[in-house]
């Protein structure tokens, strides 16, 4: 099979991946063969790609975004099996027995193992998940738009929630790429009139036609006071910035699996009870319900698709901020 691989981390614009021929891999116990149709580019596979999230295997296939078509069902595996279409998100597979997965935490596993990651991911024509971490994927989404669903549009749900907005809540969203441009949807749905700061043009159009009340910079002030806020951009100076505009009680989400340092700020930012917190991977419940909302909604995801090969180009725009929606690998 053909699959773009990282053999060590270096900067995005020296093109880190390279087109290899592979063996085609078999699935295990308890595991599924995919024929891969989509896999999403996500910043995590950029943070690998340039090593600020140090890569566990090399060499090391990215992507953990994935649809396919399970080709072969590996021993022991029920209710899925050949022709099914689903999808693979990042948590590839957690031990089911710790505390935290006992308490529904999954999340937090600490022996819990990643698309991409620790495990072979979805830049890839093939690709081996196990089979009770795949999900279904709703029929209404074409695969280059479902891909984003898998991890950006999950984990943005998940950020909504640990927000703690509520119906008709004013939200603020920092950033407005893969994930925000899905949230906002779902926050939309809920009634939530939705604030958006981020830089790019083509970012700020995006953002008003799915609905914003206001669109600004970071350094602007909106109309009114937040009640919850999500970073989604890894930049630490991001925090403070968000903390300003949360009112009393408020709670910032950070989305971000890497950032830049969180400069010192003034107690009173935090002052008025107002919280902050991270958003860690998700869980398969988030999957189920976030994907069942996408449904419903529906949710509208824009994409930008790009030859498998050409992963390394599809990187240097993420970072550059140049993608609106979120980029998607077809092999």
């Amino acid at each position: 099979m053909r699959a773009m691989v990282l053999d060590g981390p270096r900067p995005v614009g020296e093109g880190p991946l390279a087109l290899r021929e592979l063996p085609d891999p078999r699935p295990g116990r308890g595991e599924v063969l995919l024929r891969v149709l989509a896999c999403g580019v996500c910043h995590t596979d950029l943070h690998v790609a340039e090593g600020e999230l140090e890569p566990v295997r090399r060499p090391l296939v990215p992507g953990h975004q994935i649809v396919g078509i399970v080709e072969e069902s590996g021993p022991d595996v029920e209710g899925v099996g050949p022709g099914q279409r689903v999808g693979v998100t990042w948590l590839g597979w957690a031990c089911g027995s710790c505390g935290y997965c006992r308490e529904g935490l999954e999340n937090l596993c600490d022996r819990a193992r990643f698309t991409g990651y620790h495990l072979a991911g979805g830049y890839a024509e093939m690709a081996v998940a196990n089979a009770d971490f795949v999900v279904r994927v709703p029929d209404s989404f074409p695969e280059q738009r479902a891909a984003p669903l898998l991890c950006a549009g999950i984990i943005g749900y998940r950020s909504l929630r640990l927000s703690g907005i509520r119906p008709g809540g004013r939200l603020g969203l920092f950033g407005f790429g893969a994930s925000a441009h899905l949230a906002i949807q779902i926050a939309r749905h809920r009634g939530c009139e939705v604030y958006v700061f981020t830089r790019g043009e083509g970012h700020r159009r995006l953002a008003r036609e799915l609905g914003a009340a206001w669109v600004g910079g970071a350094e602007d002030e909106p109309p009114e006071e937040l009640d919850a806020a999500v970073t989604f951009a890894p930049a630490g100076w991001l925090v403070p910035a968000a903390l300003g505009k949360l009112r009393k009680g408020g709670t910032l989400a950070i989305n971000a699996i890497h950032m830049s340092p969180i400069p010192e700020m003034r107690y009173e930012l935090i002052y008025g009870e107002r919280a902050v917190r991270s958003v860690t991977n998700l869980t398969r419940r988030d999957a189920r319900e976030f994907l069942e909302a996408a449904a419903e909604i529906p949710i509208r995801v824009d994409v930008e698709t790009f030859a498998l090969e050409e992963a390394n180009g599809a990187l240097r725009r993420l970072k550059a901020g140049e993608i609106n929606g979120a980029a998607v690998l077809i092999p």
